[in-house]
């Protein structure tokens, strides 16, 4: 067949030309060429200041390929390319979308984060399959009213943008899954998007919003609430009524009083930090059977109730920065992960034993309990000047002479602090805390770089402080220990993680990383989605931003799952 034969049968097509030869110039062939045939096309991060035609018009024009070949095989067929379904141009410097945007009808993931633009095409009501739609870090003050016709939209991301209002209509959307229209202007959410009754995810923080509607506990279906960093002086008591919901944000806002929770048997995590929140009762926690995070942090309150006791699956509570002056010693029944208590008046219990940790204090609480029913513990046998060599907690001939700091055998729980200061002034070069319970690794400043690789026999390990050391980088050891929960090593110099391993890290929740040297966060860090707590401020990576660090860690996770190249 010749070459003018065989345009001819394709002119009927309507808009079809070939390609010129610089129409494409800021995209290589290659790539357009591979996008015809996966229908998926990542043009992030390349400073365009504009969309190429060539890309609007990809399963539209000739390519520029068929143009030099006058014979094709079976794979070289442009005429069967794949419409293109997924389209990121994110990174970019657009100012603006052409409304030949509806020349690509099949696209079902549109990504057009991070770029400069203020508003978007009416044309945009053509992308009928559309399911993701990703506009945030932009300048839009509006949505143009077309988007509500997208009946398909399944996620569509706003946040970062300078919107004030959404278009009339907007709960039309009626297939939207995951709205995330935070760090907006919004004083107020019509009440009409209760209507959205297929919502599972909503994020509307760090807005300006003094108030939500009732109509909100509509959204049966709604997992997930984050109303973070607004002017909510109170939440509508109907909030505690939704069925399904299993994660609410309400931090950093104006809360005095609580609402109650009777139908929120699935609620998982509640987060209160930073209100102004002065009583906790007993009718606040009664029906809170399945939460796992409670976080009270930076409130007013002045006790905490015995009916805390009652929340049995409760992993970690966040009580710091309050005014309690005591606890219930029920406290210590809980099966808590984590306790945060500074910043507290305590009077009960002493610094230092807050200082040694949850299990600690846990543990002091529960021997208050046997106290007080007529039992005393005193685990610890009296040292005197005629304790003989073996039975004494300290070998100082081994820490003179050897450098060697000793406590084994002990089926000890925590290593004593005169263990710690019998060392004084001397150079420890090796420790041997073996054959003991340890659930907690002693929270010293050292110059440790690296950890032996025998620490992986520690089969019962679950917290890990290596704060203030020189490690750079994340010791090894540690992917080998399945039972960690907490790995703490703030102000160090690490630069690297591995994301691969640290993904295998099941019980792993918290993860702190501050102060070290981490030029870059690898993106397959977001599929760590068993860490509930991940710190990473104080490195000298430039991205995930400080505005996205500030939004928590499902925030920082989600930031850097989208980032994962396709």
């Amino acid at each position: 067949m010749s070459r003018q034969l065989r345009t001819s049968r394709f002119d009927p097509r309507a808009g079809f030309h070939a390609e010129g030869k610089d129409s494409g110039s800021s995209v290589p062939q290659g790539l357009l060429k591979a996008a015809r045939s996966s229908g998926q096309l990542n043009l992030a991060g390349r400073n365009l200041g504009e969309v190429p035609q060539c890309v609007w018009r990809i399963n539209v024009d000739i390519p520029e390929e068929a143009n030099q070949n006058l014979s094709f095989s079976s794979t070289e067929r442009w005429w069967d390319q794949t419409d293109l379904t997924k389209l990121i141009i994110s990174s970019n410097k657009l100012q603006s979308l052409s409304d030949d945007l509806r020349l690509l009808p099949a696209l079902t993931v549109l990504d057009i984060h991070d770029n400069q633009l203020t508003s978007l095409p009416s044309a945009i009501r053509e992308l009928d399959n559309l399911q993701k739609l990703n506009v945030s870090h932009n300048k839009l003050e509006m949505l143009p009213e077309e988007i509500t016709s997208l009946k398909n939209l399944k996620a569509l991301h706003l946040q970062h943008n300078e919107l004030t209002c959404l278009p009339e209509g907007f709960e039309q959307l009626s297939s939207l899954e995951d709205l995330d229209l935070s760090s907006n202007r919004l004083a107020a959410v019509p009440a009409g998007f209760a209507l959205l009754s297929s919502l599972l995810r909503l994020n509307l923080s760090s807005n300006q919003l003094k108030s939500l509607p009732a109509e909100i506990s509509r959204m049966k279906r709604l997992k997930h609430l984050d109303c973070d960093s607004n002017l909510l002086e109170t939440v509508p008591p109907d909030v505690g009524s939704m069925e399904s919901l299993e994660l609410l944000y309400l931090r950093r806002n104006k809360l005095r009083v609580l609402p109650e929770f009777p139908s929120s048997r699935q609620l998982k995590e509640l987060h209160l930090g930073e209100n102004q929140i002065e009583m906790l009762g007993a009718e606040h926690l009664q029906h809170l059977q399945a939460i796992l995070v409670l976080d009270l942090r930076g409130n007013k309150l002045r006790s905490v109730p015995e009916e805390m006791s009652l929340l049995q699956s409760l992993e970690r509570l966040d009580l710091s920065n309050n005014d309690i002056s005591s606890l219930p010693c029920s406290l210590g029944n809980l099966h808590l992960k984590f306790l945060a208590l500074e910043g507290n008046p305590l009077r009960t219990i002493r610094r230092e034993i807050i200082a040694k940790g949850t299990q600690e204090v846990l543990k002091y609480l529960r021997s208050k309990i046997k106290d007080d029913s007529g039992t005393s513990q005193n685990d610890s046998v009296p040292e005197t000047a005629m304790t003989l060599p073996s039975e004494s907690r300290v070998n100082v001939h081994a820490i003179v002479t050897l450098k060697l700091l000793e406590y084994s055998d002990k089926q000890a729980t925590l290593i004593p602090d005169d263990i710690f200061d019998a060392t004084r002034s001397n150079i420890i070069t090796s420790v041997n805390f073996s054959k003991n319970q340890l659930c907690e690794i002693p929270k010293r400043n050292n110059f440790l770089s690296s950890l032996p690789e025998e620490m992986s026999s520690l089969t019962k390990l679950q917290t890990i402080n290596l704060s203030f050391n020189r490690f750079k980088v994340l010791p090894p050891v540690l992917y080998d220990i399945p039972t960690l929960e907490a790995v703490l090593i703030s102000n160090n110099q690490v630069g690297s993680v591995d994301p691969h391993k640290m993904k295998l890290m099941e019980n792993l929740s918290t993860l702190d990383l501050q102060n070290n040297d981490l030029l870059q966060i690898p993106p397959e860090l977001g599929n760590c989605v068993q860490l509930r707590t991940l710190l990473l401020d104080g490195n000298p990576f430039r991205v995930p931003r400080a505005a996205i660090l500030m939004k928590g860690t499902a925030a920082v996770l989600e930031y850097l799952r989208d980032r994962i190249p396709v």
